[in-house]
């Protein structure tokens, strides 16, 4: 028998916009004198209770209101039940309003601080994204990412990149200032299954090649091939010669069609600085819309650069001078996933302290990554914000720049790396037919370079090589999944991209959503 106040089991869906949940509940019933359920309905109240409750009505505030709150635990719990086999629906399964919707919340959530502080950059960004599919892939990493929660859970874990994509390979300097080719942002990384590299790069270089060259589906997959097979033809190689410890891509050693990208890059220190950055006396940064002088903090990033390489344990290059910090400016408008972040450039005096061979180390702020809740669980650690990124770029760098590190400004965690004159990407506009292929196998062969290194420098604490060619073996079929993967989701961001939109339009990213009680 059911008594009052019994706690009743029952079942109900929970769907919204974002995931759909269904839930045991336990709900305090009330039961009539006869025992029958009144469906949780209240008793009718007496006059003297009716007057009360008048009472308090009049006496009512407006109701209570709070800001959107993270999804980033929500989605911790939707990935690791994926993972663990348990039947869920993932975002990438809604379509039309809900597809919509989530889009909305995403793009909110992941933007609060930058729409919060009404930053200039946040509103240029928005524009940027609402320009082409490929600029909105590129600025949306937490969007894909959350259509891939909790998935290839079998797939053997790596220092991932998280962020691959055709423009995210390029020339940059190493520790001795030689000019190298590989990744080169590592804003995003983490632990996770190697074949969430491998997917969001197929992705990349179908959009970019849909988008730029004007290519078809037919040549696009063509491009997405060359991708996989030179990222599976190297990682058989490490896995014979274990050479990843020490390899790296420079002038003397490249394909003809990232030799073509050294000589792009090249230019002469004197040139880059007076170019673009130093003001007339050579002394200080010179003001524009790019760069705004902020000399009065001179002193506190001296600190904040001496203490940059005591915790490097590695003494200055003979490049960095004395170490003295000339000038530093607030860096605008750079970046697609960072713009409207905070970053600084700080002028350190070169030896021969006649404005020649100054060198600049940036600072830019550092987030959590995009795929942090989202990857099955390991316990694999990359550390935190600037530290994570600091430890991404020492893992998938042979010899990698010596002022990449993390640093805290204002009690908020910024990654640090130099800049350089010949700090370059891929101009993909300049890539004829056949060479993008070409460009798209070096830049596998890039990426299993990074991967390999994972239990050399990384985390990973057994041999990553022969795991993964086991993981894809047969190897055809491995390449057509991540194929039909990247066509779909490429088919799924042109209509989140028109989504956005029409939201842009429509100013639905000026505030964040409020909700009410």
């Amino acid at each position: 028998m059911i008594t009052r106040g019994a706690l009743v089991p029952w079942s109900c869906a929970i769907e919204n916009s974002n995931l759909s949940f269904v839930l045991d509940v336990y709900d305090i019933s009330l039961l009539d004198e006869e025992q029958n359920l009144t469906g949780g309905r209240p008793f009718p109240m007496t006059k003297k209770q009716s007057k009360r409750a008048d009472s308090k009505k009049a006496e009512a505030q407006p109701a209570p209101a709070r800001k959107l709150e993270s999804r980033v635990e929500a989605f911790r719990q939707l990935a690791d039940a994926y993972a663990s086999g348990a039947c869920v629906m993932l975002p990438s399964a809604l379509s039309g309003q809900a597809r919509h919707l989530h889009v909305r919340a995403t793009l909110q959530e992941d933007h609060q601080t930058r729409i919060e502080e009404r930053s200039s950059g946040a509103s240029q960004k928005f524009d940027k994204l609402a320009g082409s599919v490929f600029s909105f892939f590129r600025g949306t990493a937490l969007l894909f990412y959350r259509d891939m929660a909790g998935t290839d859970a079998q797939m053997p874990t790596v220092l991932v990149l998280g962020d691959v994509h055709p423009e995210n390979f390029g020339v940059m300097p190493n520790a001795d200032n030689v000019p190298i080719f590989n990744v080169n942002d590592f804003d995003e990384v983490c632990y996770a299954p190697f074949s969430w590299d491998l997917k969001r790069g197929s992705v990349g270089f179908m959009l970019a090649a849909e988008e730029v060259a004007g290519f078809g589906q037919k040549r696009q997959r063509k491009i997405v091939k060359r991708f996989l097979s030179g990222y599976i033809s190297d990682m058989r190689r490490f896995a014979e010669s274990s050479t990843e410890k020490a390899e790296e891509y420079r002038i003397d050693n490249s394909p003809k069609v990232i030799r073509r990208l050294f000589k792009q890059a090249h230019q002469s220190r004197k040139e880059w600085l007076w170019d673009d950055y130093l003001d007339e006396s050579g002394q200080g940064f010179r003001s524009s819309k790019k760069l705004t002088p902020i000399s009065h903090r001179r002193d506190e990033f001296q600190s904040l650069v001496e203490t940059l390489v005591g915790k490097n344990s590695a003494k200055p290059p003979a490049r960095a001078g004395n170490l003295v910090v000339k000038d530093v400016a607030i860096r605008h408008g750079q970046g697609t996933a960072s713009l409207g972040l905070p970053r600084y450039y700080a002028l350190v005096e070169g030896p021969s302290q006649n404005a020649t061979d100054d060198i600049i180390i940036e600072f830019k702020r550092a987030r959590d990554s995009a795929l942090s809740g989202l990857v099955p669980r390991n316990e694999f650690i990359s550390g935190n914000r600037g530290g994570r990124i600091a430890h991404g770029q020492s893992v998938q760098l042979a010899h990698g720049d010596v002022f990449y590190g993390s640093s805290e400004i204002d009690g908020v965690s910024f990654m640090t790396r130099e800049r350089a004159p010949f700090r370059d990407d891929i101009d993909l506009e300049s890539l004829s037919k056949k060479s993008w292929g070409e460009y798209a196998e070096v830049c596998g062969r890039a990426l299993a370079l990074a991967h390999a290194r994972s239990d050399d420098a990384g985390e990973i604490d057994y041999d990553v090589e022969p795991r993964i060619l086991d993981a894809i073996n047969p190897s055809e079929l491995f390449a057509r999944d991540v194929l039909d993967f990247a066509q779909e989701a490429a088919e799924r961001l042109r209509r989140d991209h028109a989504y956005f939109c029409a939201d842009h339009k429509r100013g639905a990213f000026r505030n964040i959503e409020t909700v009410y009680r």
